[in-house]
C-alpha cells in the first residue's frame, strides 16, 4: 500500500507525542472533554462481552422516507441505556446531503438523558465534522459532556473507499490520522472502524492482509479499539475466522471487536465465531435495523436481541449496568425493537424479537382466557 511505511512512522511518533500531551493538559488545566475512567489495573475477565449498540447511528442511517424526529432518536437512545446498554453510537456528524437520517445529531446529544458510566459516541467521518462536535462541545460546557466519544472510519479497499470517501484507502487513512490527532488532543476517544472486512460489493473478496494493514493503522493512531466491519453480510464463520487470525498478527485481540450484517442470516454465527477467535465486542443493532448506503442490498446489523439471546447460559457474560441489572435486558430490548420498529412502519427484524413477542401475545391469550373462568 503506497505510503503505509512513511504513516506509520509519523503514527508512532503521534502517539508519543499524544501520551507527552497528557500530561501537559493536567498540568495546564486545557479543557478537555473524556469521562474520567476506572483506575483499576486488575485484568479484564476474558468472559465478560461488550455490546456496542449502533442502532441510532447505523441503524437509522440507510431508513428511507420522511426524516426520522429528533425526539424519537433521543428516546430510543434513553430507552436503550435504561436498559443496560453502556456504549450506545447517537449519531454522525456527517452532512445531511449525503446521510440526510444523521441531520440533528447536535440536538440529540443536547436531549440524551446522560447516565452514569454510558458512552454516547459519534462518527466523526472528516475534519469538518470534528469542528463541528467541537464547536458543539465548547458552546455547551456541561458536565458529563455530551460526548467523550467519537468514531472514524477507513476502508479496507480502494473501491469502497471510492464509492464512499472518492479518495484511495492510503488516503483516507491520511485524513483519519490528522482527525484522530485532534481528537485525542481534546481528550475525546477514539474508536475505529474498518469496512468491508471480508467482501466489498465493487471488488470482490477482500485480502485479510490488507485488512490487517488498515486496523493496525488504526490501532497506531491511537484508536482504543477497531471494529472489523463485515459490511456486506456475505461473511461464513470460516472466513470471520481467518480474517481475524490474520489481524491478530498485527494487533492485540483485546483492542479489536466485531461488526456484522446479516444479509445472509449468518450474524449470530459470525458473532459466535468472532468470540471464539478472542473477540470480546460485538457492534448490534436494536430490532436489526440498518443497512449500509454505499454497500447495495446489506441488510441490517446482527440483532441485539439475537446476539443476547445467543449468549443466555453460555460461557460468556454480557456486560451492562446497575439499570439492566449488571448486564443487558433482553426483554426490554425486544421491546424498544418493536417500539422503534413500528415507530418506522414495520415490523422487528429480529428473530429473537419475533419469538418473545409470540410468547407475550400467547401468555396475554391466557390469561384473558383464566380471567374469563
Amino acid at each position: 500500500m503506497a505510503s503505509m511505511a512513511s504513516l506509520r512512522l509519523n503514527l508512532r511518533s503521534n502517539a508519543h507525542r499524544r501520551r507527552q500531551a497528557s500530561f501537559i493538559r493536567a498540568a495546564t488545566g486545557t479543557r478537555f472533554y473524556s469521562i474520567p475512567g476506572s483506575t483499576t489495573t486488575s485484568k479484564p475477565n476474558r468472559n465478560v462481552v461488550n455490546i456496542v449498540e449502533v442502532g441510532p447511528r447505523d441503524g437509522l442511517q440507510n431508513e428511507k422516507g420522511s426524516i426520522i424526529p429528533v425526539d424519537v432518536k433521543v428516546e430510543l437512545i434513553n430507552r436503550l441505556a435504561r436498559a443496560g446498554v453502556m456504549n450506545v453510537e447517537a449519531g454522525s456528524f456527517v452532512s445531511p446531503k449525503w446521510v440526510p437520517q444523521m441531520a440533528g445529531t447536535a440536538e440529540v446529544l443536547k436531549g440524551i438523558q446522560k447516565l452514569p458510566d454510558v458512552h454516547y459516541s459519534v462518527l466523526v467521518p472528516n475534519q469538518r465534522g470534528l469542528d463541528d462536535l467541537l464547536e458543539l462541545l465548547d458552546s455547551n460546557p456541561v458536565t458529563p459532556p455530551l460526548t467523550d466519544e467519537i468514531s472514524v472510519f477507513v476502508a479496507a479497499t480502494d473501491a469502497f473507499s471510492h464509492a464512499n470517501l472518492n479518495c484511495t484507502v492510503a488516503e483516507s487513512l491520511t485524513r483519519t490520522a490528522s482527525v484522530t490527532r485532534a481528537a485525542l488532543d481534546k481528550g475525546l476517544r477514539v474508536r475505529g472502524y474498518v469496512s468491508v472486512v471480508i467482501a466489498c460489493p465493487y471488488s470482490g473478496k477482500t485480502d485479510h492482509k490488507r485488512v490487517r494493514e488498515v486496523t493496525k493503522e488504526l490501532y497506531d493512531m491511537g484508536c482504543y479499539e477497531v471494529s472489523l466491519g463485515e459490511t456486506v453480510g456475505q461473511g461464513r464463520p470460516h472466513e470471520v475466522a481467518a480474517m481475524i487470525e490474520e489481524v491478530k498478527k498485527a494487533v492485540p485481540v483485546e483492542k479489536l471487536a466485531g461488526h456484522f450484517h446479516d444479509t445472509y442470516g449468518t450474524g449470530v454465527a459470525n458473532m459466535m465465531a468472532a468470540l471464539e477467535h478472542g473477540i470480546r465486542t460485538i457492534d448490534s443493532s436494536v430490532g436489526g435495523l440498518g443497512g449500509c448506503p454505499y454497500s447495495p442490498g446489506a441488510t441490517g446489523n446482527v440483532a441485539t436481541e439475537d446476539v443476547l439471546y445467543a449468549l443466555q447460559g453460555s460461557q460468556y457474560h454480557v456486560a451492562g449496568s446497575s439499570y439492566g441489572g449488571n448486564t443487558i435486558d433482553l426483554e426490554r430490548i425486544s421491546d424498544i425493537g418493536w417500539w422503534i420498529s413500528e415507530k418506522l412502519g414495520r415490523a422487528s427484524v429480529s428473530r429473537v424479537g419475533r419469538a418473545i413477542r409470540a410468547r407475550q401475545k400467547r401468555e396475554d391469550d391466557e390469561k384473558n382466557i383464566r380471567s374469563k373462568l
